[in-house]
């Protein structure tokens, strides 16, 4: 079934418009009456059924109202290092369909892309259509946010008020399994760009609180890494 997100919801009427209401009436040619599904970006499912069409809007009819089964227990913030090129245009996508809640990059020392703030802001842009894209195709109840470019400084901190913080290391030995007792709500994860992280940073890191965990023997990619995590970190809380 067709699925779209809106927040213009009135009482029982949501309205689509724009790119969605021309996309309902010329490439899908649905018809009034038509059921589809409507999500909040608060994790709540709408199914609608069509009542009326102008070329620019669809109002439709909201029949029942149900939490978005698509959405994780656990809240994982993903915190990633900038890498070269479009690989952050990979991690993005698939980082929403694994079900992260919000994606923020992060400049480390080792980050060989460093882009001026007009660059970074296109960027970001471009991730977030990335993410609204993947978020209707594999069915989110929300569509995860990108944030603003952090400063490695910036992202210690904010992680360091996290309930669980966890960075990932080639020379760590903790699995992350055995971080996850609990079934924690909400945890914060750290992933490296080309290179990794310097020991400096590991060290300032541990400072702020987090954790050190290993994705295996072997080394990952920096755009393998954060799946890697993500399907490890979903598995171990019910959530694949």
């Amino acid at each position: 079934m067709p699925r779209f997100f809106s927040e213009e919801i009135e009482g029982d009427r949501v309205f689509l418009r724009g790119e969605d209401a021309r996309h309902i009436q010329k490439s899908l040619r649905m018809q009034l009456g038509d059921p589809f599904t409507v999500c909040d970006l608060g994790g709540t499912d709408l199914s609608c059924r069509i009542e009326e069409f102008s070329p620019d809007l669809v109002t439709a009819a909201i029949l029942e109202r149900r939490p978005s089964e698509a959405e994780p227990t656990v809240q994982v913030r993903l915190y990633q290092a900038l890498p070269k090129g479009d690989k952050l245009d990979l991690i993005v996508q698939k980082a929403v369909e694994l079900g992260v809640h919000e994606i923020i990059p992060v400049l480390t020392s080792r980050c060989i892309s460093r882009p001026d703030g007009k660059s970074m802001e296109k960027k970001i842009q471009r991730l977030s259509r990335i993410a609204l894209e993947a978020a209707k195709q594999c069915g989110r109840g929300i569509v995860p946010k990108v944030g603003a470019l952090r400063s490695w400084e910036a992202a210690l901190s904010e992680m360091g008020e996290a309930p669980l913080a966890i960075l990932f290391y080639e020379e760590a030995t903790a699995p992350l399994r055995e971080m996850l007792q609990g079934a924690p709500e909400q945890v914060s994860i750290l992933i490296g760009a080309e290179g990794g992280f310097s020991r400096e940073e590991v060290e300032e890191a541990k400072a702020k609180g987090l954790l050190a965990a290993s994705l295996g023997k072997r080394i990952l990619r920096c755009e393998t890494a954060p799946l890697a995590a993500l399907s490890v970190l979903m598995y171990e809380t019910g959530n694949l």
